[in-house]
């Protein structure tokens, strides 16, 4: 499954185009490499996220083409999230 898909049928983010600009921006890697959105994704991928004020690092349990809001949390586990306030602290 490709990584903007994915990361709108998560609801990591909500908007395909939207996560499609952010991984075009070089602000998503994948096992520690720079990802387009077009990039594949596997299970047990982690994938890391630079919002504006926080990352966040998470591992693909599952990949499916659609799924309901209440199951969208069972398609990956949150390793860690950091808020920009957290990462300051640790320079």
């Amino acid at each position: 499954m490709r990584l903007d898909k994915f990361l709108k049928v998560s609801r990591i983010i909500k908007r395909r185009t939207v996560a499609k600009e952010v991984a075009d921006k070089g602000r998503i890697q994948i096992n520690g490499q720079l990802a387009k959105s077009s990039t594949s994704l596997k299970v047990g991928d982690i994938i890391k996220i630079l919002f504006g004020n926080k990352t966040l690092e998470i591992k693909v349990l599952q990949l499916k083409d659609s799924t309901k809001k209440e199951d969208a949390d069972k398609m990956y586990e949150i390793i860690s999230e950091k808020r920009e306030s957290e990462l300051a602290k640790l320079d």
